[in-house]
């Protein structure tokens, strides 16, 4: 199994465009040998300052896409809330969307809020193709924080679709940055982390990029 490892300090910009490059010139490279992406892991780290359970804040949410875009299919992680099918604070839950449709979801069996200052979450979204089946499975596993414990085991947050995608060499981790973020209270969250990406291959490869991507705070003008 080949595995490429790229190491972090350079920065959160010039490790965002490593990353990039990364995946990017991976994916061409297996395009021009036929290879097929069948699997990509991302591992997110969030570190809260203060919460404040009784504003129900910070809340987050981090997207990943098969594809180059957000315009169809996609799924979505929000942590310390949930909106399908209607808004309710704290838990964590895993959502399915093409475009600006809501498709179905996911989410754990505690609702509790975030309360514990300085709490470290930490999770893997992931998602693979079954080009022979025609499914699309996206999950969040290895998932750990004070507030709800160990999450995304028993593939209680897995959410299978069909699909007419055949790989996902499209994936793009600049998608998956620009469309994450703090959508409130960023003023009570220390930082939100894209740590790791894992894609593999039908072949058994697998490329990973260690160099973090800084999306929260963020350093751009």
């Amino acid at each position: 199994m080949k595995h490429l490892v790229r190491t972090a300090g350079i920065g959160p910009f010039l490790g965002f465009l490593a990353l990039v490059c990364l995946v990017a010139a991976t994916t061409g490279a297996f395009a021009q040998d036929n290879s097929t992406v069948v699997r990509v892991e991302e591992d997110w780290e969030l570190v809260v300052d203060i919460p404040e359970p009784d504003k129900e804040a910070p809340q987050v949410t981090c997207l990943i896409s098969p594809v180059g875009n957000a315009d169809s299919v996609y799924a979505l992680v929000t942590v310390n809330h949930q909106t399908m099918p209607e808004y309710t604070a704290g838990g964590l839950q895993l959502q399915i969307w093409s475009g600006s449709e809501p498709l179905t979801e996911k989410s754990i069996h505690s609702q509790a809020l975030m309360h514990t200052q300085g709490e470290t979450v930490a999770w893997t979204q992931a998602m693979e193709i079954n080009g022979n089946s025609g499914t699309l499975e996206f999950e969040v596993l290895g998932g750990a924080s004070t507030t709800w414990g160990e999450f995304g085991a028993q593939d209680n947050l897995k959410i299978s679709l069909a699909t007419p995608l055949q790989n996902l060499n499209e994936y793009d981790p600049q998608v998956s940055a620009t469309n994450s973020g703090i959508g409130y209270a960023g003023n009570l969250t220390r930082s939100l982390t894209l740590k790791r990406v894992r894609v593999y291959t039908a072949d058994g490869e697998m490329v990973e990029s260690t160099t973090p991507v800084v999306v929260y705070p963020s350093e751009t003008p």
